[in-house]
């Protein structure tokens, strides 16, 4: 594939933790070709991951399920205008916007007898591992073609007005260390206990760190306002900061503390010593990408087993069937996974003493990504 290419279409509709992975093939393209006009196809309502993001030129999106008029107007928007399109998903939709888009078409498949058409659609493709390789990973392997250096770490970015938002609800000023505990993850199997963050909180406390509490408000109401509750003196965020202000407030945190959600992997990106509980879901294949970590053609993590890869602790739950890579105990997204409603204070806090000690005081903030 020639590298003299003038513009470029990531296709990425999924979700918010989806969106973020695929951010080092936009940077590794545009560090390696600075000409580049790159655009980005995702759903409606993960785009604010994206805000700031000065390697885009626009973000278009489109809804889940669209309606036949409105998937008719992306088409007509996106037709053959791009030299290139790159689908980062294996499904049928992206793989099919990809062909729609680009003059030259590289996507993700599934090895099997049913993906028979879609490779028709693509120029290249590269096979689709869902066990033994990390997201990053498999996204970058779509940059062969183009014999460009991989980047691995994902981009968290922000706008100033962002920076201003969170300033005013947050005066960093006053405040010599905080730590950041996003406690509500989207699903409810990949949630800890209640008990399990004020013991954490109140610990932090102890140690004269100021505890942020961050989260999703509609997500568990109930459940953020009990952690809230048994917090007196913590700064309750939950619901009231978006994505991208975020990122800016945990890029000067001193320890984030969270589970398997977007956030844990912005938290990691941004450089902030990270603590991050994983139940049933699979480290390699979704483990918080360290800062700065190199690129690898599988994953900075094993399957099994608590550990620590640079600025990220990711503390695995016990138990034989773990990661059983279901959907809580009961398989569905509403249940709950023992091995995180089991998991003791004492191996959290014993994680989060490792990780204090490697920022003594604030990191001022650098600038936009």
């Amino acid at each position: 594939m020639k590298r003299d290419i003038g513009s470029a279409l990531i296709v990425c509709t999924r979700r918010i933790g989806d969106v973020l992975l695929a951010t080092p093939v936009i940077r590794s393209l545009k560090t390696a070709l600075p000409h580049l006009m790159i655009d980005m196809l995702v759903f409606e309502g993960t785009q604010d991951i994206l805000s700031g993001y000065r390697d885009l030129r626009r973000v278009l999106t489109i809804s889940e399920r669209p309606s036949a008029e409105a998937h008719l107007d992306l088409l007509r928007s996106i037709w053959s205008r791009y030299d290139v399109a790159i689908s980062v998903l294996a499904g049928d939709r992206p793989t099919f916007h990809a062909w729609a888009a680009g003059r030259y078409r590289v996507g993700t498949l599934l090895p099997d007898n049913k993906s028979w058409w879609k490779r028709r659609l693509l120029h290249e493709w590269v096979p689709f591992d869902n066990v033994q390789t990390h997201t990053v990973a498999m996204n970058l392997q779509l940059l062969e073609p183009f014999g460009v250096t991989a980047l691995g770490t994902p981009v968290v970015s922000w706008t100033p007005g962002d920076e201003v938002s969170v300033q005013s609800r947050f005066p960093q000023r006053d405040v010599q260390r905080y730590a950041v505990l996003h406690v509500s993850p989207k699903f409810a199997y990949k949630t800890w206990t209640v008990g399990g963050w004020i013991a954490l909180g109140r610990w932090l406390m102890e140690q004269g760190i100021t505890v942020v509490i961050a989260g999703v408000e509609s997500a568990e109401t109930a459940y953020c306002a009990q952690i809230v509750q048994g917090l007196p003196g913590a700064v309750n965020l939950v619901g009231h900061v978006t994505l991208p202000a975020l990122g800016c407030l945990l890029s000067r945190a001193a320890l984030y503390v969270g589970t398997d959600t977007a956030v844990s992997h912005m938290a990691a990106a941004v450089g902030t010593p990270s603590v991050v509980l994983f139940g049933p879901s699979n480290p390699v294949k979704w483990g918080p990408w360290p800062k700065d970590f190199p690129p690898t053609t599988h994953s900075p993590w094993r399957r099994h087993g608590s550990q620590r890869q640079g600025n990220v602790f990711l503390l695995q739950g016990e138990g034989d069937c773990v990661p059983c890579l279901g959907e809580g105990c009961d398989r569905h997204i509403k249940s709950l996974s023992d091995c995180l409603q089991q998991l003791p204070v004492h191996r959290v806090i014993q994680a989060a003493e490792t990780m204090l000690g490697l920022r003594e005081c604030l990191v001022p903030i650098s600038g936009l990504a």
